[in-house]
């Protein structure tokens, strides 16, 4: 596929990844169209190169009308959060996987060159393993992640010379975005430190790799214009820092303490997790074929959170349902 600047469209483009990269994209010059339902709000500032559609994913022929002329498809939209399935389970399963063959179907009949799909990790579930690599099996442990393993091969069915194709699977993301969430693990032991002084640890050995928002935002970057013989049919895991949720509770506490000097002391309390999500993933293949690594710190992230609740962005960090994917859901009565 020539590089250029491709018309993009993104189908959760207003979500916490999309909301952040979406000004970057037009600060890099292309046109972009981004799908969303916009449930959690628009936090995208109007621009003459960027185009809003309200629209649920599960709407085949409006993807269809909708993604015509344009070249690159980027396919974030989802009911993410590993919880998300104590929503009710068909509206779940419809957005997370039923709608998938048909979405994939209309990109492709609308002359689209490049379908780039965030996967996840999680897809890998509870494993003991070192290092995880792509071709490790899945051990879902929720609907949620099974269901992201299972339309990876559905995608690639479609592929071909004129359709070309790309999976990734990223770590847990983590970061400002102009629609924050404080339901991901690095964001939420934050506000916890911030607000109340007290981080709440769930678990604790765990082992869940990270990933800066901006990271992933040069990772998509880069998967737009890379050569189609590095990315044709290929799948990468991206992540950064495997670290157990109580190291990174530790590394929290320590950034929060520099950032905020007047607090004294933020207790850590462990409390027993039902979420046993643990996995520890190699992205070794994406560096040495791609060369992109992670440039970016949990540390970093952290001052991120910090410094925007020292501007009072936030309202109601812990208690407000936007934030929260499965809250607000819940509290939309969506169906």
């Amino acid at each position: 596929m020539t590089v250029s600047k491709q018309k993009i469209f993104i189908t959760g483009g207003a979500g916490y990844a999309g909301s952040r990269y979406v000004p970057l994209l037009l600060e890099l010059g292309y046109q972009v169209t981004v799908y969303d339902t916009f449930y959690f709000g628009d936090n995208l500032d109007n621009h003459m190169n960027l185009n809003k559609i309200k629209g649920d994913i599960r709407n085949s022929k409006l993807i269809e009308e909708s993604c015509l002329n344009h070249e690159v498809f980027i396919h974030l939209a989802c009911m993410s959060n590993d919880t998300s399935f104590e929503l009710d389970e068909k509206l779940s399963t419809e957005i997370n996987y039923d709608c998938f063959n048909g979405l994939v179907k209309a990109a492709k009949k609308s002359g689209i060159k490049r379908f780039i799909y965030a996967s996840t990790s999680s897809v890998y579930g509870i494993s003991e393993a070192k290092d995880i690599k792509e071709d490790h099996p899945f051990k879902p442990l929720t609907l949620y992640n099974k269901y992201k393993g299972l339309c990876e091969p559905i995608l690639f069915k479609y592929s071909d010379k004129n359709f070309e194709t790309v999976i990734f699977r990223p770590a847990t993301l983590c970061g400002f975005s102009p629609r924050q969430r404080f339901d991901l693990s690095v964001n939420i032991l934050t506000a916890h430190a911030i607000v109340n002084d007290k981080i709440i640890v769930f678990g604790g050995t765990q082992l869940r790799p990270n990933l800066h928002i901006l990271d992933y935002c040069d990772l998509l970057n880069l998967l737009i214009s890379a050569e189609t013989s590095k990315i044709q049919n290929k799948i990468f895991n991206v992540g950064y820092q495997n670290l157990s949720i109580m190291e990174i509770a530790k590394i929290v506490r320590e950034v929060v303490l520099k950032e905020f000097p007047e607090k004294k002391e933020i207790l850590i309390e462990v409390q027993k997790s039902n979420d046993l999500r643990s996995y520890h993933i190699n992205s070794d293949k994406i560096k040495e074929e791609l060369n992109f690594k992670p440039k970016r710190s949990i540390e970093d992230a952290v001052i991120e959170i910090c410094n925007a609740f020292k501007k009072n962005i936030f309202d109601d960090a812990l208690t407000n349902t936007t934030y929260f994917n499965v809250k607000k859901i819940k509290e939309l009565n969506i169906s």
